[in-house]
């Protein structure tokens, strides 16, 4: 799994050991096509990071026009780990997927054993967060 985690741009600059470590704190699962990895409105409790397969993200009522398809990499579901905030959409699997997960609890103790590894999965999280407000900030032709 190390290897699959270390393709994601959340954990990139992690050394393998550093990778492993992680992967000690995260749980593996999957999901048969169709199947549902939260619904929207749903606490968030975890982070999502796709190890293979792809993941519809979808508004409640229009599953035939998903929001995003994330592959291989993609993480998603990443704002659970900073607060109990419902889901704004609905993760579904496009077909078998498989997904490290990362419950906030566990990112916790990750925070508390070995900090800088923890303290450098949360600067990439901020980054990209804000990528993803500059990207929407731009749609909406707002200046930023």
């Amino acid at each position: 799994m190390s290897n699959r985690l270390g393709r994601s741009a959340l954990f990139a600059g992690l050394s393998l050991g550093e990778l492993k470590i992680v992967e000690g704190f995260m749980h593996d699962r999957r999901y048969l096509a169709g199947e549902v990895v939260f619904d929207e409105r749903e606490e968030g409790q975890a982070l999502y990071v796709i190890a293979s397969g792809s993941v519809l993200i979808c508004r409640q009522g229009q599953a035939d026009r998903p929001i995003a398809r994330l592959g291989s990499g993609d993480f998603f579901g990443e704002l659970a780990l900073l607060d109990d905030s419902p889901r704004s959409a609905q993760a579904r699997a496009a077909d078998t997927t498989e997904i490290a997960v990362l419950f906030r609890g566990d990112f916790e103790r990750l925070l508390q054993s070995h900090a800088h590894i923890a303290s450098h999965i949360a600067i990439a999280l901020a980054r990209h967060l804000g990528q993803r407000l500059r990207l929407m900030v731009a749609g909406n032709g707002a200046t930023g």
